[in-house]
């Protein structure tokens, strides 16, 4: 695969300093760093985003995320790795990844108050956002996984 553009970062900076301060803001916002990671790696399984799954299953295993449930986040739905805010969580990643196929159902919604408070809830969607985002970004110029 060839990059379309080499390093689309330099070309906005502003925006991209924007983007990583959005990213930043997270670390307080009272969501567990795993829990984030875990979202941003099925979004990105979601959106066959090479970079962003590379980076982000590199940085669930430093953090101490086990292989297993590495391989079964595709199917976490069958799976009983996952806890019930995790669930949630990934229930509403997917939903709001697949926005015009899913509409946010409400059973998505109700799954994710049932786990989250309201601020929480702000919080997980801007991050469901941002890593949209990076997934259109990275995807659209053709970024090569750092394998």
């Amino acid at each position: 695969m060839t990059p379309r553009i080499e390093n689309p970062f330099k070309l906005a900076p502003e925006p991209i300093k924007a983007m990583m301060a959005l990213e930043a803001s997270f670390k307080n916002s009272g969501l567990d760093h795993a829990l984030l990671e875990l979202v941003r790696l099925r979004v990105s399984q979601i959106n066959g985003c090479a970079y962003c799954l590379h980076m982000h299953s590199t940085d669930l295993r430093k953090g101490g995320e086990t292989e297993m449930r590495l391989y079964m986040l595709n199917a976490w739905r069958e799976a009983p790795l996952y806890s019930d805010r995790e669930r949630a969580a990934l229930g509403w990643a997917e939903s709001l990844t697949r926005l015009a196929e899913t509409g946010a159902p409400d059973s998505d919604y109700e799954a994710l108050k049932a786990q989250f408070s309201e601020a929480e809830q702000v919080q997980l969607t801007l991050a469901i956002g941002a890593i949209n985002a990076w997934n259109r970004l990275q995807v659209g110029f053709r970024a090569a996984p750092g394998v």
